[in-house]
């Protein structure tokens, strides 16, 4: 299907342009959402005398998003949520929660800007693409956690809080003490074959 794009939309082009689209995406997606119109004779003409209009329209949306993304750009947001001691959520965090706890921190996003492919299942720290306008879009860091002092320590440490977690001077012995108990082990069955050996040779003989 031919669409007209009154904005720019990311991968697919600028305002006024004409382009080809997947008939499901124009009719759900950018004809619903006031990002299109269909590539006609009549829309092109109504585009043509809306155009200042929508030029206008979209320098003020875009001067009002550039103004949230200086407070926005590289915030840390905690969503606190529970979760196995391997850092597997029971449930999961989507778009909507994460508009909430942008909401609570004081900044004010729709969801629907939020970008995610899927949601979210694991503890951790979660870098996060927020579109404000089709032609800002900032980053935010996600931190989930099971309690807020965990939060913190995520985000000093810089990864997930989970019960594998050890310490370096922990890993050693640890290691250590697993190979000393796994020698004698190992050994057994090379000793056991010298002794066959030694008694098959006896008989031999």
């Amino acid at each position: 299907m031919q669409i007209i794009l009154l904005e720019r939309v990311e991968k697919l082009g600028h305002m006024g342009d004409v382009v080809t689209v997947k008939p499901g995406y124009a009719r759900n997606f950018l004809l619903p959402r006031g990002k299109a119109l269909r590539a006609n004779k009549a829309n092109m003409a109504k585009y043509e005398a809306e155009k200042a209009e929508l030029v206008a329209r979209n320098d003020a949306a875009k001067g009002e998003a550039l103004a949230l993304a200086k407070n926005l750009e590289g915030v840390a947001v905690s969503i606190v949520r529970a979760a196995s001691e391997m850092g597997q959520l029971f449930g999961s965090v989507n778009a909507r929660d994460i508009a909430t706890a942008l909401e609570e921190a004081g900044h004010n996003v729709d969801r629907r800007q939020i970008v995610m492919d899927k949601a979210i299942k694991t503890l951790g720290l979660i870098d996060m693409r927020v579109n404000l306008h089709a032609e800002v879009t900032v980053s935010i860091t996600l931190n989930i956690a099971r309690s807020l002092e965990e939060a913190e320590t995520q985000l000093k440490s810089g990864k997930a809080v989970i019960a594998s977690d050890l310490d370096d001077e922990d890993v050693a012995p640890a290691v250590e003490a697993a190979v000393a108990e796994e020698a004698p082990a190992e050994e057994a069955p090379a000793e056991e074959a010298a002794a066959e050996e030694a008694e098959e040779s006896a008989s031999a003989e």
